[in-house]
């Protein structure tokens, strides 16, 4: 399940993308097929390993390159272990909704990002983010394990990104159907995957992501400018744009930003940066 639009992402076959808070990789493992050079960060660890496992079996099963880099590596938002200018494109897809300081983050990502470089970054969009918050305390209780702790309006979220010294441009919405189900998961609770209204409606989704049916994709892209779960804007850092202007330098960041463990998709070995 995609929510990023690879021709508004502008992905070229050599470019060197990082998928920040890469979760489970689906946004990387689009990206590697696409003949692009990955870096999959998350600040959970134990995400990783079944992610290079995969770029493995891309390759082994030619779907990717045999010369493409698939990097796994675990990092922090905030302390991007990267020199300025250092990436082509960078996805960043449902991430500044759980960071207390989401300004830091779009600072280490406008600074990791070369000059006309693009960045598709994610978040919930404002009006069913409002009604999960309004049905569930435990959807978004800042303490809770992935709880969110703010709600975007789209002109916030393109203010924030500015500031950071992007040039956000288009937008779009995406993933109306998974709003209802997560108004019911806050109905009936967050973490109650067995309630029997919750199991039909993934058995649903399930069946749609597999299949893409032309009646659930002609309903979700009619809806998705109303209900869109998610809303992805697309920016540009100016090509003007002075060195390490939008975040902090190498000299400033903290000694624990320069390592972190990386697992690459042509080798088992940890390592660090």
């Amino acid at each position: 399940m995609l929510t990023v639009d690879y021709d508004e992402l502008g992905l070229r076959k050599g470019d060197l993308v990082l998928d920040m808070g890469a979760g489970a990789g689906r946004h990387s493992f689009e990206c590697f097929r696409r003949g692009a050079q990955v870096v999959a960060l998350d600040y959970d660890f134990d995400e990783l390993p079944p992610v290079q496992a995969l770029f493995w079996a891309m390759k082994e099963a030619g779907e990717a390159s045999p010369e493409g880099l698939g990097a796994c590596l675990n990092g922090d938002a905030l302390r991007l272990p990267f020199p300025d200018d250092t990436f082509d494109r960078i996805i960043c897809s449902e991430v500044f909704e759980h960071i207390p300081d989401d300004q830091g983050g779009m600072a280490e990502l406008a600074r990791v990002l070369k000059p006309g470089g693009v960045l598709a970054a994610t978040v919930p969009a404002w009006f069913p983010e409002k009604v999960c918050w309004a049905l569930s305390a435990e959807y978004h209780a800042p303490l809770a394990a992935g709880g969110h702790v703010r709600v975007y309006t789209e002109p916030l979220f393109r203010h924030r990104l500015s500031v950071a010294g992007l040039e956000p441009q288009s937008s779009h919405r995406a993933h109306a159907l998974h709003s209802p189900y997560w108004w019911l998961k806050c109905i009936v609770g967050v973490s109650n995957d067995v309630h029997p209204l919750v199991k039909a409606y993934h058995r649903l989704l399930v069946w749609d992501i597999a299949k893409a049916p032309a009646l659930t994709r002609t309903t979700e892209r009619l809806l998705n400018p109303v209900l869109g779960k998610s809303v992805v804007v697309y920016s540009r850092k100016p090509v003007s744009s002075p060195r390490g202007a939008a975040g902090a330098t190498d000299a400033q960041r903290p000694e624990s930003a320069s390592h972190a463990r990386v697992a690459f998709a042509d080798s088992s070995v940890a390592a660090s940066v």
